[in-house]
């Protein structure tokens, strides 16, 4: 199969396109680096650095004519789009749509990688199914939503063969912890360099943490054996506090730092577990990684990186 990685470089997309290098796939990553790291590359890919807002990035799609895209290129960050709503309906909405529109004109699987606790928001039901209302609190969360109602409409009217994957808190090694990431990721990187740790609010709010190798498992489920036209919950049904994370982070480092707990975020969602029965009796999924042993994969990791930036700098 020819599968084209968007954000391929990044954190998510990179694992996903080593798995299918690893399945004899040819790959084709395409990624802008604004995010993602060349160092994330996989040498068996091709690599080809474009912005997905670039017509050229539509270009592409037509002259590679891949069998399948597996969408991971996006603007990631919750409190960006609330700040730049613009920009993340420009990246989120209208590039992806362009995209979107290729797959269906070439006949390429397009498989997109939503988001399930903001599209949610605080659910009523926890864990929560992809059938309840969804009505999402940021413009990241209603951008990803809207794109899903644009898969939709594109395969009633132009045929489209798509598959969503809603991801619940994904975290892992290769996470990008700068700017407003992922809460594993900044607390790995402070807490191995030595940085205090900034906990919003009284920490108590919870999430539904999934480690990356599960969400690269139901990528290739998906891929291959999705009907089309399914929307997929991919967690653990299981809810997480920042504070309970905090700790076993620690403990995996055998830190003994403190947190630092700060103001509350106006508007942060308190509550997020996805209830990721309908992907498991479908194509028999189901996350294997346990949140310790994750979070000790994930902090090794980041210590290791830690002990190469140090060597490579100068005295």
């Amino acid at each position: 199969m020819k599968v084209m990685v968007t954000g391929g470089a990044g954190f998510i997309g990179s694992h996903v396109a080593d798995a299918l290098v690893r399945a004899g796939d040819r790959v084709i990553v395409v990624d802008d680096l604004s995010t993602g790291f060349r160092a994330n590359l996989n040498p068996g890919a091709e690599f080809i650095e474009c912005d997905i807002r670039d017509p050229r990035a539509a270009d592409l799609v037509r002259e590679e004519r891949p069998d399948a895209i597996c969408h991971h290129a996006a603007q990631m960050s919750v409190p960006r789009s609330l700040k730049e709503p613009m920009l993340d309906v420009d990246v989120n909405v209208r590039a992806s749509l362009q995209l979107a529109l290729e797959a269906a004109e070439t006949g390429a699987r397009f498989l997109f990688a939503s988001t399930g606790g903001a599209l949610y928001g605080d659910a009523d039901v926890l864990p929560t199914p992809e059938s309840y209302p969804a009505w999402p609190v940021s413009p990241y969360g209603a951008g990803k939503l809207a794109f899903e109602h644009y898969l939709h409409a594109l395969r009633l009217s132009l045929g489209l063969d798509y598959v969503v994957l809603r991801y619940g808190n994904v975290f892992g090694p290769r996470q990008n912890p700068h700017g407003e990431a992922g809460v594993v990721a900044i607390f790995c990187r402070a807490l191995v360099s030595g940085s205090y740790c900034a906990i919003t609010g009284d920490g108590r709010q919870t999430r539904d943490y999934i480690y990356v190798d599960d969400v690269v498992a139901a990528c290739l489920a998906a891929l291959r054996g999705a009907p089309s036209g399914s929307h997929y919950n991919v967690g653990t049904g299981r809810q997480t506090s920042v504070n309970e994370i905090f700790e076993l982070i620690v403990d995996a480092l055998g830190s003994t730092a403190k947190p630092v707990h700060v103001a509350a975020r106006p508007g942060e969602q308190k509550t997020s577990a996805l209830d990721s029965r309908r992907i498991s009796t479908e194509l028999g999924w189901r996350p294997r990684a346990s949140l310790r042993d994750g979070l000790l994969a994930t902090a090794q990791w980041f210590r290791a990186e830690a002990g190469q930036e140090a060597h490579l700098t100068p005295a």
